[in-house]
């Protein structure tokens, strides 16, 4: 309809003609409003599912407050939504909860709170979050440093495909950090990470 608009404004392909430029102007404004409220109305009905216990609603809520898609902006509800989901066993909640207390951008930075989340995630076999989870073990982020956990996670997460793992799993055996120095399984794993780049 908007192509319709500067067709007629423009006098592309007909001649000009104001009044129905101005007219599906107006046509295109009007459904523009409506798809607004519309998206206002599932915004609110999603609201209530989540009220309701629904998880998969609640994950949605939160992501709408976060990114201030069909509501205002709210970290601290998109929060309040994250950590109710994950309370019920929501993955996706827990993981985005992890990044929320991770990063501090949501919410007040809580690298044990993150930890708590990211090793829930991981358990429940999230190649991302068992990366994420060697990293807080070797820096000792929201733990206690433990390099030997640092590569259990590293190891579990190449082996679940994540890209980074492969390579600081090379880098252990390499180096001997949280297992034996080990050139051949290094050479192994930079090699497998080598083959991925390509």
């Amino acid at each position: 309809m908007n192509n319709l608009t500067d067709c007629y404004l423009k006098g592309i392909g007909t001649e000009k003609d104001y009044n129905k430029a101005f007219d599906w102007h107006q046509k295109v404004a009007e459904k523009s409003y409506k798809n607004l409220e519309s998206t206002k109305k599932n915004f609110h009905w999603y609201q209530k599912e989540a009220e309701n216990g629904n998880e998969d609603a609640m994950v949605t809520v939160a992501i709408c407050y976060q990114l201030g898609e069909e509501t205002e902006k709210n970290l601290e509800k998109a929060v309040h939504w994250y950590q109710k989901a994950a309370e019920n066993g929501n993955e996706d909640a827990m993981y985005n909860l992890a990044e929320c207390y991770y990063s501090g951008e949501r919410t007040e930075k809580d690298l044990e709170k993150a930890f708590y989340w990211y090793q829930k995630v991981a358990e429940n076999g999230d190649e991302t979050a068992m990366f994420i989870l060697a990293i807080c073990y070797n820096n000792g982020e929201g733990t206690e440093k433990n390099l030997e956990k640092s590569f259990y996670w590293y190891q579990k997460a190449a082996e679940n495909g994540n890209e980074e793992a492969i390579n600081n799993l090379g880098n252990c055996y390499r180096n001997g950090i949280g297992t034996e120095k080990n050139l051949q399984k290094a050479a192994y794993w930079y090699q497998k990470a080598q083959k991925i780049m390509k």
